[in-house]
């Protein structure tokens, strides 16, 4: 009998057994026929629930307790706190109504248990306050300050330029990428994104030179990978990017073989996954595969600003 929620096209040979006869099953195409089963949405009667238009496997189950712990952060860091007054407070009126002498001693077991009573009391007001003085530091997004810019090399083959657009687009879709600079062959031949805002209200160009001889891009040249300075703030060497934001939050540096390096600048502190970092490294690649084809000392151009 054919299963229920059997879906497919099954093949079932009719063939009448003949031990004298071994071939008989390729003799005559009528020995096979197609059995056709369709597949059902309804499910037999099974661990007592009978089939129905609706789901009725498990259910996830709603933890109520860790959803009310995260509704109410701030009344849960306080309850150690309350606990402990109250605690100390108990205590004390125990002592005052249970008659025994206000001052310790050592030899009663109601004068130790009371002492280490306070301690635990003393302990539970400490935790709540630690509580909260220590909180998570919720990591968010920044607007980037500087002006949109589009500066890219005039004399680039149209099929290089639209890679490196296609990579701009790209990266500023699926990460927070809100600057790129490519700078290859001793020539910057890409400033996209938002850049830093030079003293005449336009975007402050790059120094290929000056970043070539900074230790940042030395660093990188020398090592032939990928740099990631997850918080650039923390990083004396961000001063070698001036022509970033003034509150870039991340950056990448991303060698394009040993001609160029592409610089990526994001706006969250970490905010490049490590899914992020090994596709930059292939974008890098394919861009060092493109680049090495057709660059040669190409002048700077303004294409288009914003």
């Amino acid at each position: 009998m054919l299963q229920s929620m059997r879906a497919g096209t099954i093949l079932h040979p009719v063939v009448p057994w003949n031990p004298e006869s071994p071939r008989s099953l390729y003799r005559s195409p009528s020995n096979f026929r197609c059995c056709f089963t369709r597949a059902s949405s309804t499910n037999p009667t099974r661990n007592g629930v009978s089939g129905g238009g609706g789901y009725r496997g498990p259910k996830p189950r709603r933890d109520w307790v860790a959803d009310w712990v995260s509704n109410n952060d701030d009344t849960v860091r306080s309850l150690p706190i309350f606990i402990g007054g109250a605690s100390l407070l108990a205590v004390l009126v125990n002592r005052a109504v249970s008659g025994i002498a206000p001052v310790a001693d050592a030899s009663s077991s109601q004068s130790r248990a009371d002492l280490l009573t306070l301690g635990l009391a003393v302990t539970n007001i400490l935790a709540g306050l630690v509580w909260l003085t220590i909180r998570p530091k919720y990591i968010s997004k920044v607007n980037p300050e500087g002006v949109e810019c589009r500066v890219i090399s005039s004399q680039l083959p149209d099929d290089v330029d639209s890679e490196l657009l296609w990579a701009w687009e790209s990266l500023s879709a699926a990460t927070c990428c809100r600057s790129l600079v490519v700078v290859y062959d001793c020539s910057c031949i890409l400033q996209i994104g938002v850049a830093a805002e030079s003293l005449n209200n336009e975007a402050l160009s790059v120094d290929a030179t000056k970043l070539m001889q900074g230790s940042l891009y030395q660093a990188v040249m020398k090592s032939g990978a990928q740099s990631y300075l997850a918080n650039l703030s923390l990083y004396p060497g961000r001063s070698e990017l001036p022509f970033l934001p003034s509150n870039t939050q991340a950056v990448i540096l991303q060698p394009l073989g040993d001609k160029g390096i592409a610089i990526i600048g994001g706006d969250t502190v970490r905010g490049f996954t490590t899914s992020d970092q090994a596709w930059i490294t292939f974008i890098g690649e394919k861009l060092d595969a493109t680049l090495s084809r057709c660059i040669v000392n190409i002048p700077l151009a303004v294409e288009e600003r914003i």
